[in-house]
């Protein structure tokens, strides 16, 4: 049985570029890969998928979080894409996982794992209690050598904790961090925030 795949990162780590390189290998074996991206990412362009490293290429398919996914639209597929996936429902994680059953296709899901907050998006914490395999794409904090895990975000260059959770951006509005930076770097310490034990 094919496997559902999650790919996850800190902001800068390169998603979009791996999601990229892997549409291009299985095209160069000229194989069908079908890239799926969430209507809401309008950042580079409605059906744009693009990597900060500037290779691009278009969505085959839009998604919204109460899209239905006809099989028959993946039949023809060797593999599917799926970019910003954290911003995809637990409904459309759950219709991925009916693919790589039902048509024996893998699904490989890229995206942040949580939040400036640090607290799972639905479509993330969906792939983590379904994918069959979950790794981690690595990058640097922005302030230090160890490695990001953190997202933060930034109001006018300064580090905040508000605003909506789905707030579109990229380098000048969020950097990935380590804990040590992202607790030192807001305003107040992240874990005198209201809820954190």
């Amino acid at each position: 049985m094919a496997k559902l795949y999650f790919r996850y990162g800190a902001v800068g780590s390169a998603k979009t570029l791996n999601l990229l390189a892997v549409a291009y290998s299985y095209n160069q074996q000229d194989k069908k890969v079908l890239v799926i991206k969430p209507e809401l990412d309008t950042r580079f362009g409605r059906e744009t998928v693009k990597s900060r490293a500037g290779l691009e290429r278009e969505a085959d398919l839009l998604v919204t979080p109460n899209s239905i996914l006809p099989l028959e639209t993946f039949k023809d597929s060797h593999c599917i894409l799926v970019d910003e996936a954290q911003f995809l429902s637990a409904s459309l994680i759950e219709q991925l996982r009916v693919v790589t059953i039902t048509l024996n296709i893998p699904v490989i899901c890229y995206g942040l794992r949580t939040d400036f907050r640090n607290e799972l998006f639905s479509g993330s914490k969906r792939l983590m209690e379904l994918a069959d395999d979950i790794s981690e794409i690595k990058t640097t904090c922005s302030y230090c050598n160890r490695k990001g895990v953190f997202n933060l975000k930034l109001l006018g260059n300064v580090p905040t904790l508000d605003g909506p959770v789905v707030d579109l951006g990229s380098e000048e509005k969020y950097l990935p961090t380590c804990a040590s930076c992202y607790n030192h770097r807001l305003p107040t310490s992240w874990a005198e925030q209201p809820g954190v034990q």
